[in-house]
C-alpha cells in the first residue's frame, strides 16, 4: 500500500467515524408471532403497535402497523428487517427502514426471549436505519447514514440512533 494512503487510514481523517445522537426510539411490540422454520432459518414477525422518538432535532410518535421480520439463524443470531413510519410533533411523516442483528451467548439470548431484563453490554444489538420524507424541513434525513444500538425489553426494544457525520 502506498505510504500516503496508509497514513490516511491509520492516522488521518479516514481513521475514525464521528457520530451525533439523532434520537432515542422506544417501540411497543405485540408478542412475536412464530411462522416456522424455512430454508433461510426460523422466521418470526414482531408487530409494532406504536412508540416514541425523542431527540434534539426529532420528536414524535411511531405509527401503528409496522413490522419487524426477524430471522433466527442457525448460529443463534437474529436478523431484523423493519419498516415503520413516524409522525413528528410538527406533523411531518417520515419512513424509517432498518436492518440489524442481535446476537450473544446462548444463555443471554434465552433470557432475553423469556422477557427478562439483561444488561445491554452482555449482547450485541445493532441496526442500520435509512429515512425518507417529503417534508422540506427534514429533507436532510433523506441524505444521511445512521447506525443504532439496541436494548430489548419484553414490551419492545429501545434504540439510540446516531447520524454518521
Amino acid at each position: 500500500m502506498d505510504e500516503s494512503i496508509s497514513t490516511l487510514v491509520a492516522d488521518g481523517p479516514l481513521s475514525t467515524i464521528r457520530t451525533r445522537h439523532l434520537f432515542t426510539m422506544q417501540l411497543e411490540v405485540r408478542p412475536i408471532v412464530a411462522i416456522a422454520s424455512t430454508p433461510n432459518g426460523f422466521r418470526r414477525i414482531g408487530f409494532v403497535t406504536g412508540g416514541e422518538i425523542v431527540g434534539e432535532r426529532l420528536r414524535g410518535k411511531v405509527l401503528n402497523e409496522a413490522n419487524d421480520w426477524q430471522l433466527k439463524r442457525s448460529d443463534g443470531s437474529v436478523t431484523l428487517d423493519v419498516r415503520l413510519a413516524f409522525e413528528t410533533d410538527q406533523g411531518a411523516l417520515v419512513t424509517m427502514a432498518y436492518r440489524g442483528v442481535r446476537r450473544g451467548p446462548a444463555e443471554v439470548i434465552e433470557r432475553l426471549e423469556r422477557g427478562e431484563i439483561v444488561d445491554p453490554a452482555a449482547y450485541y444489538f445493532r441496526i442500520a436505519p435509512t429515512f425518507e420524507t417529503a417534508d422540506e424541513d427534514l429533507a436532510w434525513l433523506n441524505g444521511i447514514i445512521a447506525i443504532g444500538t439496541g436494548h430489548r425489553f419484553a414490551q419492545g426494544p429501545i434504540y439510540n440512533v446516531f447520524e454518521i457525520l
